[in-house]
């Protein structure tokens, strides 16, 4: 076999963002219109960027870089990020970022660039989503550009990227708080081939969200099968849902680590007899089991004349959907799936450190709900008060931003509104990757 390929690496939004906003500062103070401009990125990594829609006016310039995001699934992969810089004689206005540097210089976000509604992120509420990495490493290349020369007047910077609104749907920035378009994002730079790590790190990132707006209880579900499963079978919100992918004991151990006291832990049962049996992973790669899982929980409820039978069918089974089907044949479906869930349930509560009171629900696509651990039923009714709470919450938080939209917009005058359609001062805000 012939030695693995080598993953391409990329540049984050932010790197774009930055390289964009420096070839438009050069073009406004400079009267220079570049092909491609070079930056250095934090990791060290220098960035050729090609330019495109290229624009000098008399008082502003902007101009895009496509992002490349390497041989990374990101879904913003080849999007243009545009970045203006204008002369800029009005007030300062909230949703601006400042930066004292040669001059007065603020940076604020366009069109497709998400807003910040809630606390527990990098930016503030109501700000763009232009994180802190990116924010200083656009301001800098900027102001190395403003070197030497006296201005009048600040300079505004706005960011931007045309197909954002879009894209933000396909990553975590709905989940997240982030509304009306992506982040701008980035630690390094640079963009990684996606790594378990990363996708860590942003359920990591969810958790703690939720946390700081004082949550204590969670639904923890693997995938979009359980997503689904609660809002169309269970019958509530997803406001507490986190998805966990294959990590069910690092998810636990991580909400215990933010204080979270109870975990609802929905999803497919071929997902979960795996944490019933103990598996702390449940990608393929660590092992399957499941029909072993299922007999050793199935065995104590089947008449012994059965057992062999029963048995060979099992663990003969391609599914668990096609297990199940045995299993309810056999008038033993609900009670080997309440077993399972019940076990699953312990091992959740033993890898949270015993931090965490977990229940669980099992269901399939083609039966629907097979089974739930004991307290699971109260532990829903919780979740229900949980989640009409946090209603009332943003429907108080919407009013006062309504408010605000009104006072803003009376007090703004001919400088510039508080314009949600990504006009004059569209108010826009999300490490390296905008995960799918």
């Amino acid at each position: 076999m012939g030695a693995e390929k080598k993953l391409r690496s990329g540049f984050t939004t932010g790197t774009c963002a930055a390289g964009a906003a420096k070839a438009a500062a050069i073009m406004l103070l400079k009267g220079k219109k570049p092909d491609y401009v070079k930056i250095q990125t934090p990791k060290g990594t220098e960035a050729n960027l090609p330019l495109f829609h290229v624009v000098r006016e008399e008082e502003k310039a902007s101009c895009a870089v496509k992002k490349d995001a390497g041989d990374d699934p990101d879904v913003t992969d080849q999007t243009l990020i545009f970045a203006s810089v204008e002369i800029y004689r009005g007030e300062e206005k909230p949703w601006f970022y400042r930066y004292e540097g040669n001059a007065p210089l603020y940076l604020t976000g366009g069109e497709g660039i998400g807003k910040v509604t809630k606390p527990g992120l990098a930016c503030p509420p109501g700000k763009p989503a232009i994180n802190p990495v990116p924010r200083q490493m656009i301001f800098r290349q900027v102001d190395e550009v403003m070197a030497g020369r006296e201005l009048s007047y600040p300079l505004l910077i706005r960011i931007w990227a045309p197909q954002g609104a879009d894209l933000a749907q396909k990553t975590f920035n709905p989940r997240l708080g982030i509304v009306g378009g992506i982040s701008i994002l980035g630690t390094t730079g640079v963009v990684e081939p996606m790594s378990e790590a990363a996708l860590m790190a942003t359920i990591s990132l969810e958790i703690h969200m939720k946390a700081v707006e004082g949550v204590k209880r969670l639904i923890l579900t693997p995938g979009n099968y359980g997503e689904t499963f609660v809002r169309e079978q269970l019958g509530f919100s997803l406001d507490f849902g986190i998805q966990c992918s294959n990590f069910a004991a690092w998810a636990v151990e991580a909400a215990a680590k933010e204080g979270i006291q109870e975990v609802l832990f929905v999803g497919h049962a071929g997902k979960l007899i795996k944490v019933a049996a103990g598996m702390k992973n449940t990608h393929s790669k660590f092992g399957d089991g499941r029909m072993e899982a299922i007999w050793s929980f199935a065995r104590n409820y089947v008449k012994a004349e059965e057992k062999e039978i029963l048995k060979k069918k099992i663990l003969e089974s391609n599914t668990t959907e096609e297990a199940a089907v045995l299993l309810r044949q056999a008038g033993i479906l609900l009670q080997t799936m309440a077993d399972a869930a019940q076990t699953a349930s312990f091992w959740l509560g033993k890898w949270s450190g015993n931090r965490i009171k977990a229940e669980t629900v099992f269901f399939s696509q083609d039966l629907g709900l097979l089974g739930k651990s004991r307290g699971a039923d109260s532990l829903i009714e919780r979740l229900k008060g949980q989640t009409t709470e946090q209603e009332r919450k943003e429907r108080e938080y919407g009013e006062s931003e309504q408010r605000n939209f009104i006072r803003n917009r009376s007090g703004a005058g001919r400088s510039g509104a508080y314009d949600f359609k990504g006009s004059k001062t569209d108010p826009a805000v999300s490490g390296d990757r905008h995960s799918p």
